[in-house]
């Protein structure tokens, strides 16, 4: 059986919260330092952004503050051109567009619930 809208919304949420315990207590100057951390990292995102770009186009259009070119474009950056990925980009992704797709996902699954 295919996943569900459901299971694609938690795969995104739970790709998150991995990467949130990951970095807590981090700062980008440690996110730099350690390479293990930013490929683990960069391995969420992947999932995270994989899982959302299978979210269906009408659940998306309620998420217009949500970039979802940059994050589609940005998974084919990690998968395909690895080696020009910049840590500024990731963190940057990581501080300012992750919050925004958390919060949109935790709506759509509470809405579900109703």
């Amino acid at each position: 059986m295919p996943p569900t809208l459901e299971d694609r919304l938690r795969d995104v949420l739970e790709g998150i919260s991995d990467i949130d315990e990951l970095l807590a207590g981090r700062d980008l100057n440690a996110f730099r330092a350690d390479k293990t951390l930013r490929a683990a990292t960069e391995r969420y995102l992947e999932i995270v952004c994989e899982a959302a770009r299978k979210i269906p186009d009408h659940v998306k259009q309620e998420g217009a503050e949500i970039d979802w070119r940059k994050m589609t474009n940005f998974a084919n950056l990690l998968r395909h051109a690895y080696h020009s990925t910049k840590v500024e980009t990731v963190w940057d992704i990581i501080q300012n567009h992750l919050p925004l797709l958390k919060s949109f996902v935790e709506r759509q699954i509470v809405g579900s619930l109703k």
